[in-house]
């Protein structure tokens, strides 16, 4: 049996080969690229690829061959991305469309959200745009992307995320249904109360409204009064005019404190929700692919092909170029059984060379690729 150590002392010594190979074998990737850019060839020939994976697993030992495969995989993956980056410094960047813009235009001068006045949407919409922004409130958040669309708003207010009760998935779809896009984001702190009418009191209570992330988000406090009825609603401000119009004491709305002077309802219970951190992040969405000055997130969405590994090729692409992926989701495609579209968020502006180079590469490997916003 060898010793350890002049084993480890062989195997060093095959590294320096290898790497010294892979140095060799990227200087003709480089040669590739410059052909492909002198002839407009594209990078990626799927039929090529294959061919070669065939080829070296056939060179290899039958123990070695997936190994191998997956070795090659990895190298080729490599060589792809490294012509992305030779293209983009050749002069050949993708042309997203997106407009720089050192402040938001206006021109209908009207901001819509979801819900009713008080709803959280339209706390989210002051913060941003400030206490003198002309909005108005529409039944569902698809009516809002509708909105948008027919240039009678200029910007929509939706909420995305929250940090308890995880995503609004219907948003999430909305975005890719509609041409509309991510222009700014804001996270406003969630305080639910629990709110009911004038006369009433915490013992009169036996049905309470609100929408299902607020009584999701609220979910320890209630779990004290299991004989409560939980009922949802489309919004947390639909649940306190609710309340008002049926004038029921034992009826209760979960709503923003801000609701309450708003309805003239009583505020029975402060900050129900079990978090103290609670928060919502609301994206402002418009019809424009803008993209303000100084922006430092950006927003795609992708398909892959449904087959293994396909999901780590395409985010091998944020890795090789060293961005920083900041979140990703997952939500179901419709009418394709167990296949998935993954909404990923980055850090960075799409004018960066590595941006650049990463979305060339998605746009080429992805099945579909759309860039929501660079905000």
């Amino acid at each position: 049996m060898k010793d350890l150590k002049l084993i480890r002392e062989e195997i060093d010594e095959i590294d320096s080969q290898i790497v010294s190979l892979y140095e060799e074998r990227m200087q003709r990737t480089t040669e590739v690229a410059e052909y492909k850019i002198s002839v407009g060839k594209p990078v990626l020939d799927r039929q090529r690829e294959k061919e070669k994976l065939q080829k070296v697993k056939g060179q290899a030992k039958e123990d070695n061959r997936f190994g191998v495969g997956e070795l090659f995989e990895q190298i080729m993956a490599m060589s792809r991305k490294r012509q992305y980056q030779l293209l983009q410094q050749s002069g050949q960047a993708q042309e997203l469309g997106f407009e720089e813009v050192e402040e938001l235009p206006f021109y209908t001068r009207k901001i819509v959200y979801q819900g009713t006045e008080g709803a959280y949407s339209q706390l989210a919409m002051k913060a941003y745009f400030g206490d003198a922004a002309e909005g108005y409130h529409v039944e569902t958040w698809r009516d809002a992307m509708e909105a948008i669309q027919r240039g009678e708003a200029d910007y929509a207010v939706l909420p995305i995320e929250n940090s308890s009760a995880g995503i609004v998935g219907e948003n999430f779809d909305l975005m890719l249904e509609y041409d509309n896009y991510i222009v700014a984001e804001k996270t406003i702190k969630i305080e639910h109360a629990l709110l009911g009418l004038p006369e009433a009191e915490l013992s009169d209570i036996r049905t309470v409204y609100s929408h299902p992330q607020a009584l999701m988000q609220s979910v320890d406090f209630l779990d004290d009064h299991k004989e409560w009825e939980r009922v949802s609603v489309r919004n947390t401000a639909v649940a306190a005019k609710q309340v008002v119009g049926e004038q029921r004491k034992e009826q209760a709305a979960i709503a923003s404190g801000v609701t309450a002077d708003i309805y003239g309802l009583k505020i029975l219970k402060n900050h129900i929700n079990y978090s103290e951190e609670n928060s919502t992040r609301f994206i402002i969405v418009g019809g424009r692919r803008l993209r303000l000055k100084g922006a430092d997130k950006v927003s795609i969405c992708f398909e892959v092909s449904h087959e293994s590994g396909s999901l780590y090729r395409m985010l091998s692409h944020f890795m090789f170029n060293n961005l920083n992926m900041v979140k990703i989701e997952s939500r179901p495609i419709k009418d394709k059984s167990f296949e998935y579209r993954f909404f990923v968020d980055l850090e960075g502006d799409l004018g960066e060379g590595a941006m650049q180079n990463a979305l060339k590469g998605l746009l080429e490997e992805a099945l579909y690729v759309k860039v929501l916003g660079n905000y």
